[in-house]
């Protein structure tokens, strides 16, 4: 692989932006398949937040106002949905008003965006299960699932802590942390997608599979939730275990990538022949060894930000469409929901957010939202 330039990607970055702002308009972006042509989505879906985010960042790099523009009114869209579809908002709000209203607020203080933020923190604690200390995920009869990824959505009740100076979402964010930490992640390192309780009495019942192969296996998309996640809660509240849990997620995360560094959906495969690869989780561990990295000791750094600089180089050489001006995804071979097969090799908003974000953190940005 030839070396990362970073401040030359960057500006690559920026000139495909430009372009994707022209071609997605007033879409809500979630899967661009074989056409290169990002898709539509409810406003309500999880991933309505990650195209204002990727803008934002991107602004804050730049001051591109072209990309302020696009971003602004994402976070009075978004927040017609409690109003409009409350009952279709869950655990990933933190993934919708973290990279609108919130980082809206800290990078222009908004007012607007403090306010929606706010909103939507209060909505997250809601979902707090005091039984079992755990934040509920999705609706319907599902009351007692738990799931990896709400591990990135705890940064949105650190935030609400921090700028109101109460306690009480940090809490819930640490126990809701230490309940993933015991029930979802393995000795080895490895995490499992959905942790079940008793929603009455908190009893742990099992793990579920969800999408990842099976109850045992290691989703790679659920693992770079979990590196990430853990990372940010140390961040936040100083707690070792936290640290020493992402580093052991980030080991297993390193030693099952093939020679590419971008790694199959599952890292529990029988085999791996035509089974496709997941560049989302590449880039939301990439990001994720960057926190990391900005929280060991001196000596410990260079481990984990080689891994995540060997990561961007191999999606931007190899996954990339940065030359590809018609292709309206940043990152290709994304794996939605393999067992399901659903948007299996696609580009994913997410994965396009997350690459960008770890290029922003390697270039200077310290804006840490997540």
């Amino acid at each position: 692989m030839h070396k990362l330039n970073q401040e030359e990607l960057l500006k690559k970055l920026e000139e495909k932006v430009e372009r994707m702002v022209d071609q997605i308009g007033d879409k809500s972006p979630h899967v661009a398949k074989a056409d290169g042509i990002y898709d539509d989505m409810p406003h309500e879906w999880w991933t309505s937040g990650f195209w204002p985010g990727l803008l934002w960042v991107l602004y804050d790099m730049t001051e591109n106002e072209k990309f302020k523009d696009a971003a602004m009114p994402w976070d009075e869209k978004l927040q017609k949905c409690f109003s409009h579809h409350p009952n279709e908002l869950y655990h990933d709000v933190g993934f919708q008003f973290l990279l609108s209203a919130v980082l809206e607020h800290e990078i222009t203080e908004s007012e607007k965006g403090l306010g929606i933020g706010l909103e939507a923190a209060n909505y997250l604690a809601g979902r707090f299960n005091p039984a079992g200390n755990f934040i509920r995920a999705w609706n319907g009869d599902k009351i007692g699932w738990a799931i990896i990824d709400c591990m990135m959505n705890l940064s949105l009740l650190f935030w609400a802590s921090r700028v109101t100076g109460d306690p009480r979402y940090k809490h819930i964010a640490t126990l809701h942390a230490e309940t993933t930490l015991k029930y979802g992640i393995r000795e080895d390192g490895s995490s499992c997608h959905i942790l079940s309780f008793d929603p009455e009495s908190g009893e742990f019942i099992e793990s579920i599979g969800g999408q990842g192969n099976a109850p045992d296996s290691a989703w790679s998309r659920g693992n770079a939730w979990a590196l990430y996640g853990f990372a940010n809660t140390y961040k936040h509240t100083g707690d070792s275990k936290f640290l020493h849990a992402a580093k052991r997620i980030a080991h297993h995360f390193i030693a099952g990538l093939p020679e590419d560094y971008v790694p199959y959906w599952d890292f529990r495969l029988e085999s791996i022949e035509n089974e496709p690869r997941d560049s989302s989780a590449a880039a939301i561990a990439a990001s994720g060894l960057l926190e990391i990295a900005d929280s060991v000791p001196a000596n410990e750094k260079k481990l984990y930000e080689d891994a995540a600089k060997n990561i961007i180089t191999s999606l931007t050489e190899n996954y990339g469409t940065l030359d590809q001006p018609e292709h309206q995804g940043i990152l290709v071979q994304g794996t939605g929901h393999k067992p399901a097969n659903e948007n299996i090799n696609v580009s994913l908003i997410y994965g396009d957010y997350y690459y960008i974000e770890a290029i922003a953190k390697l270039n200077g940005w310290e804006r840490r939202i997540f």
